[in-house]
Parts: structure tokens; sequence; C-alpha cells
């Protein structure tokens, strides 16, 4: 139960600058302990790439607070990380990085299988090169942008130039990627169990009348996670128990987050949850040099639903091809998944070579909160990432990126509070959610609620699929890859579609720092 996770094979480097220097990483987590007794700060880091407002004080003293080993029962970490994800294993990366102490918990054993679309965009490929990782990619298959389908039309669009991200993007399988991650935490001095689970929170008092994960979260509810001293885990080989203690919690447990439910957090009902359904097949076109979207997919009946269909080539013989229903309408909420993933595969281009005959094995779904659907995201000492605090994009469905980004951010607001800031840093978490994500997630939702109607749904893909230059602009906005350093039609379109946002409905304008746990 104590041992380290198992080290996967990495690849050679890449033929590739490290995009991380086109602009400097965001600063780190604050390191303990300080060189010097003075107190130094940093910059926050950003989700534009850049480094951000806010200053991260060290650790006050000097020499090493002495480490207990990671077996004894009366040690307390600094950290607990409940899942090793993207949104876990980067958090725990950036807090061992800076040296503090981090224990994950996983309950599965590494390599495993994860339901994704597997494919990583420019933003995702920036955190894992400031992870030192990218080296680890050259094995995996590199592609240079996305291209659209629709309505008989068909427009290939390359990745915008940025000053902050890559202009290219890898698919690389879960199974793969998440160990790797995971794997560079440890060696950065995290203590990572494999095929251990938190199955229940150490708390001061119980959680009363925790919402499931499909309530909406009352009004007048608390505003922050209760108070966790850590987690009483399960080793699921031997069945035993026992409990692993730390000053700070980070909840990062996944989409349906069992623990993040133990703790008080809910989905709100009225936010966009995405279906998703993916499986492999075999392809000649396996090498392709675009990942493929397809905008009118449609159910039995022949009706176009709010969604669309993905085939990511792989590089390794395989394609990665799945559905995706986004909308907060209710009425989708029956939509048989299985049954548009059937009619995708008999309508997908026969160059694909898609077809019954072709397909690895049967196909794997699951839900996903969006565009921050969980809350609250932070309370005095724990907090929310990843999946897990709902922070996958409604535009496209894409959960790795901002996996990343909010375990990063979670590791700045936690080494603020470990160095001395204390519950007042980890508030800073839940407040730089709302200053890094709260207004794109909010175009983002608008979106969703617009393409829920299948008239508008049809008439605005139509209009859309006419222009590639209308089309590149919209790319650059649902990646979330706005340049910040000028004013071109994409930032100028997505500067207009924030103020007509603004007055739209909106639940979560009314109750923000709620939701947030700010």
């Amino acid at each position: 139960m104590t041992d380290r996770t198992e080290e996967p094979s990495p690849t050679p480097a890449p033929d590739a600058a490290d995009p991380s220097s086109t602009d400097g990483p965001p600063a780190r987590a604050a390191r303990r302990p300080p060189k010097a007794a003075g107190a130094t700060s940093e910059a926050a880091p950003a989700t534009d790439g850049r480094s951000g407002p806010g200053k991260a004080t060290r650790r006050r003293g000097s020499g090493a607070r002495k480490r207990s080993p990671a077996t004894d029962a009366d040690h307390v970490h600094d950290v607990l990380v409940v899942g090793a994800g993207p949104g876990g294993s980067s958090c725990a990366y950036w807090l061992a990085d800076a040296g503090w102490d981090v224990a994950v918990v996983e309950k599965k054993r590494f390599p495993r299988e994860k339901t994704c679309g597997d494919g990583l965009t420019p933003r995702a490929v920036r955190q894992l090169a400031d992870m030192g990782l990218e080296p680890a990619l050259a094995g995996a298959h590199r592609y240079v942008g996305l291209r659209s389908v629709g309505f008989g039309r068909s427009l290939e669009m390359r990745w915008p130039q940025h000053p902050a991200f890559p202009s290219y993007g890898y698919t690389v399988t879960r199974h793969d990627l998440d160990g790797l991650v995971a794997e560079r935490a440890a060696k950065a001095g995290a203590t990572v169990w494999q095929g251990v689970e938190a199955v229940a929170p150490l708390l001061d008092r119980p959680v009363a009348d925790p919402a499931g994960p499909e309530r909406p979260v009352p009004a007048d509810r608390a505003a922050a996670l209760p108070i966790c001293h850590g987690a009483v885990v399960a080793d699921r080989a031997t069945g035993t128990t026992r409990e692993v203690r730390a000053r700070y919690v980070v909840v990062a447990d996944g989409s349906n987050s069992r623990f993040g439910r133990s703790l008080g957090a809910s989905r709100r009902r009225d936010y966009p949850l995405g279906m998703a359904l993916r499986g492999y097949f075999r392809s000649e076109r396996h090498d392709d040099a675009f990942i493929e979207s397809h905008l009118d997919i449609r159910d039995e009946s022949g009706e176009v639903v709010p969604g669309y269909g993905w085939i990511f080539p792989l590089g390794d013989g395989r394609v990665n091809v799945g559905v995706g229903l986004l909308s907060s309408d209710q009425r989708w909420r029956g939509v048989n998944t299985t049954r548009l993933m059937d009619a995708f595969v008999r309508w997908a281009p026969r160059s694909w070579g898609i077809a019954p005959e072709t397909s690895c094995g049967p196909p794997t779904g699951g839900k996903l909160p969006m565009g921050l659907a969980v809350s609250p995201h932070a309370g005095p000492n724990t907090v929310l990432v990843g999946d897990a605090g709902g922070s996958i994009n409604p535009f496209n469905g894409e959960g790795i990126a901002y996996g990343y980004e909010t375990g990063r951010l979670a590791a700045w607001a936690l080494g603020e509070a470990l160095a001395g800031g204390g519950h007042d840093a980890v508030a800073d978490y839940g407040e730089r959610l709302v200053h890094a994500y709260s207004d794109y997630f909010r175009v983002a939702r608008a979106f969703v609620r617009l393409i829920s109607n299948p008239r508008t749904m049809r008439a605005c893909v139509s209009l859309g699929m006419r222009s590639e230059v209308l089309m590149t602009e919209l790319l650059t906005i649902m990646a979330n890859l706005m340049r910040p350093d000028t004013l071109g039609a994409a930032e100028l379109a997505y500067r207009a579609m924030t103020v007509i946002a603004e007055h739209l409905p909106d639940p979560s304008r009314s109750d923000r720092g709620d939701a947030l746990g700010a």
C-alpha cells in the first residue's frame, strides 16, 4: 500500500520547441521551506499562460521540517489529494515540486482505462510542457487542427497562433496519459498510493443531508465545504482500512465524485450536463493530421440533436470514435447515447473504415458536469478540482486541460495557505476560478442553451459551415485560445458574446459566491 506509482515507459523527446518558453511558465506554488527568513512572493498562475495578478507568500523560517514516514499512523501530510486524474496529479505535482508533503490516493492501478476523447488541445499541451512532460509525448500522434463536418460541407482549420500555447495538439489515450502525469508527481516527491480508495472524509462533524449528483443547489445552502482532516482509505486488494490525515484536502475523484458528495458538494441541474460515449476502431486513417468533429449528428428519427460526433486518430492503427450530447434542456436527457453512437458509426464517412467489424470493443460512456456546475468549490481547508468541480468546457466537452489548470490553481492557493495564508488563501482559489472562467463559461452555457433548439442548431451550423473564416474564429473561441495581446476577429467576437451573455438569464449571477465557496 505504500508503493509509489509504477514507472511508465517514457518516449523520446519530440522535435519541437517547448511552448512554455514563449512567455515563461506561471509561478509555482509557494515553496517550503524558504531559503531566507524574509517573505518573498510569486505571481499566481494564469489560465492564458502568462503570470497573473496576485502574490503567493513563501513560508517564513529556515531549515527543512523533518517529514515523518508515510506509513506512520500519526503522520499528518501537508496535503491529501483524492484521485490521480488530470486535476489531482497536476495539483500534486506542483505542490510536491515546491517542497510540500503530498499524499495521493487513486482507487485504480495504472495503466487503467478511462472514458475520454483522448484529445489534447494546445491548452493541455502547454500544461504538460510546463510539468516537463512534453518529451514523453514524442511517440503520441501529433495533429495540427480540427476538421469540421456538417450538412454536406467540410472545413479544415489549423490551431491558431498564440503567444503562450502551441499550434498543435496530441491524441493520447488516458490509459497511457494519466499514469504518466501521476508518475511525474511521484518523481517530484509526492507519495502516490494506487489501488487505494478514499471511502470517507475525516470530519469534525457529519455533513447533514449531502446533496446527490442530480439534486439542485438550494439558494440558502452553506457557501463552503466543511473542514476535512483527511480520509479513511481502503486498500482494494486486501480490504484493509486506515486513516490518512492532512492539513489540506484536494478532491479530484472525477465527474461522479463520491468523496465530493460526502462533503456536501452537488451538481446544479440548471447547468449543462454532457453525456458522452466512445469506442475504439481500427482504421487506415489512424494517422490523419486533423481530428474530426461532426456537427449534425441525428437521433433514430433523423432529428439533429445538440451535440457532436468525433473521430480522433490515435496514430497506432486506431481511431477514437464517439458522440457527445451537450444540453441543459430536459427533453434531451432521455436520448439513448448507445443508439446515437450506433447511428453515427453507420453514418460516418466510409473512408474511415468505421464499422462493427473494425470495432476494438464495446463503447463506454459517462455524464460530464460542465461550466463549474458542481459547488461549493472550496472550504476552509478543502478544494474541488477538475471534473469533480465540474470544470469541463461546455463549448466542446474538453476536460483534460481544465483539470490540469484548476489543479495548478489549487496548488498555488494551498501553497499560499501552507506558507501562512491559512483559510483566506484557500478562499482565494474560489475567487481565482471566478476570475479565470466565470465569464467564459457563462458564454458557453448560453451557447449550449442556444443549440438546444434543433432549428437554431441547424441554422447556426449551416451558416457557419459556409465560411471558413467564421468557423476558424469560432474554433478559437470554443477552444478558449483567444490571444491576450491583440484584438482580432475572435477576440472581438468573444467580447461581444460576453456582453450578450451578461444580459441573458443565467442563475450563476445571483449566487456566484455561494456556488464557488468564495
